[in-house]
């Protein structure tokens, strides 16, 4: 790819990746549109540093907070002594079903899960199963019934909230948008489950771009333009990304997220109407 190319596609990295409509689709869907080459999954993941450099620089206080409570438990031998250091064991417990999931399925989330099939089919129905969420804190609201904050987490929405985000797998399903919905179903507010969604995906993702660049790091070092155009679109994702988190966690503390649900199933309807018609190749 060119570096405007790639410059483009670390802009759709950054503005997608923390809203719930799926980087990883859009990653695939506007290069197909713009008659580009697919980037690939290793692409994706890279450029994906960008991204976990916001996260890391817009959460700084939480991630220093929670990683200093984590080390003075074990030296204290006392791990889950403090909330904070009850919430980075508890990360750590909600990343392992990505993790294992991720290498069970590595070929075919490279491969054959790229569909613009699987894709557009993700989108969908993953866009209703956001809106039962919907129902059940509108529900729950009209009830009066408290929605839990961050420090209410326990165990039990960690680790399932970590088994929907081994979903996210499947491109067109998005990482916080699986994450945001676990967490709606389990009673988080809204703010609160994307906050959390937020954190949980810090070590999957780091863990995915290093592996990615170990995998690939022979071809580019040799490649000084691909070098060029994997830092040029990681930077460009980090920045846009730090934006969009920001917008997101303002937004949703006053509003549903009916908007992102209504762009995923008109986004998965428009994909399925190009291939229909032949403009897209599945």
């Amino acid at each position: 790819m060119t570096t405007p190319e790639a410059a483009f596609l670390g802009l759709i990295q950054g503005l997608t990746e923390f809203l719930p409509v799926s980087s990883t689709a859009h990653l695939r869907i506007v290069p197909a549109l713009a008659g580009w080459e697919d980037p690939g999954a290793a692409f994706t993941a890279i450029i994906q540093l960008g991204t976990l450099a916001a996260v890391l620089i817009y959460f700084r206080n939480d991630i220093f907070t929670i990683s200093r409570a984590v080390i003075q438990g074990l030296l204290n031998r006392k791990p889950l002594e403090t909330t904070e250091s009850k919430m980075g064991w508890m990360i750590a417990a909600g990343t392992v079903p990505i993790v294992f999931f991720g290498l069970l399925f590595k070929s075919q989330i490279e491969t054959s899960l790229r569909s613009l099939y699987w894709i557009s089919g993700a989108l969908i129905i993953l866009a209703f199963v956001l809106i039962l969420a919907e129902l059940k804190i509108k529900k729950r609201l009209e009830k009066n019934l408290p929605m839990k904050s961050l420090d209410n987490i326990g165990w039990k929405e960690a680790i399932l909230i970590g088994f929907a985000q081994s979903v996210a797998l499947i491109p067109g399903s998005s990482r916080s948008g699986v994450t945001i919905t676990g967490g709606l179903l389990l009673n988080l507010d809204r703010a609160t489950a994307a906050r959390f969604s937020f954190l949980l995906s810090l070590p999957s993702v780091f863990a995915a771009a290093i592996l990615e660049l170990y995998h690939t790091w022979h071809g580019i070092a040799s490649s000084p333009a691909s070098a060029l155009n994997l830092i040029v679109a990681t930077a460009v994702a980090g920045i846009t990304g730090y934006a969009s988190i920001a917008f997101l966690l303002n937004y949703l503390k006053k509003h549903t997220t009916t908007v992102f649900i209504a762009y995923r199933i008109a986004a998965g309807a428009g994909i399925l109407y190009l291939i229909s018609s032949g403009l897209l190749t599945p």
